[in-house]
């Protein structure tokens, strides 16, 4: 019998589908998806305290970590996935003294605490909370908080028709987010939510074709996922801004900074 988690995706859904991000293709798609707005880092820069070190948790290619080293002493980039981990150092910043990459899961890899800060970017729905949240909680220094950051696009008229599309190609229909995370920590009896900040929202702009390869470095719409199919799925949202007489995108990008401190 499959164990439900908090946030009522099955465990082993949760575990299969995180198996993605293993894959270099994914990894390689990840320069297409939409970078944090510069608001993000201001704010994280105002919480972090000493000592001036940051583990950013589920670093992925380091969105987060790579641009946190102008304001911190060292970044400790966890990342489970080699894959990510080498593209992360071939992106700007990716090489910075600053940074220390570190191949390993939040539950279980090598972290040297004390934190002045821990942060997740769309990645803490991906661990086991479980295990996770007392070993951050510990991890913590006095004073320092748990950032939990999500990044939602704000996509024009053609949204509803592009989502409708990739929901029928998607491998699963409920799949974990981040404000499932944020759920399950304000219920563990851990962490206190203290406060959700977001950003406004930011231009960004991209071609068509990187639109949907960054839709293919998503947990449930991968190549290998698709195989066959992903030539169909791509066909159809082409064919979806053809009509509109869309070749580029121009979006806006808000995030979402939860702040949750240790009990």
């Amino acid at each position: 019998m499959r164990s439900i988690s908090a946030d009522g995706v099955p465990r082993v859904r949760r575990v299969k589908l995180r198996e993605v991000f293993a894959d270099g293709t994914v990894a390689r798609l990840y320069r297409h998806r939409p970078p944090y707005p510069d608001a993000v880092f201001a704010l994280l820069a105002e919480r972090l305290v000493l000592p001036r070190t940051v583990l950013d948790a589920g670093a992925g290619t380091g969105a987060l970590a790579r641009r946190m080293t102008a304001f911190a002493e060292r970044v400790d980039a966890l990342e489970p996935s080699a894959a990510m981990i080498a593209e992360g150092r071939l992106l700007t910043g990716g090489n910075d003294r600053g940074i220390r990459w570190i191949r390993g899961s939040a539950e279980s890899g090598p972290i040297e605490p004390p934190y002045g800060l821990i942060t997740c970017g769309e990645s803490l729905h991906w661990m086991n909370l479980a295990v996770v949240l007392p070993r951050f909680r510990d991890a913590l220094a006095p004073g320092a908080r748990l950032a939990i950051v999500g990044n939602a696009n704000v996509h024009g008229t053609y949204r509803e028709e592009v989502w409708a599309i990739t929901d029928r190609y998607a491998v699963v229909a409920k799949h974990p987010e981040t404000p499932d995370a944020v759920a399950a920590v304000r219920a563990s009896g851990l962490f206190k939510i203290e406060e959700e900040e977001r950003t406004e929202p930011m231009s960004f702009e991209q071609s068509v074709d990187e639109y949907i390869e960054f839709l293919h470095s998503t947990s449930v719409l991968t190549h290998a996922q698709l195989g066959e199919r992903a030539q169909a799925l791509d066909a159809e949202l082409r064919a979806v801004f053809a009509r509109r007489g869309i070749e580029q995108l121009r979006y806006g990008v808000v995030a979402t900074l939860t702040w949750a401190a240790a009990m």
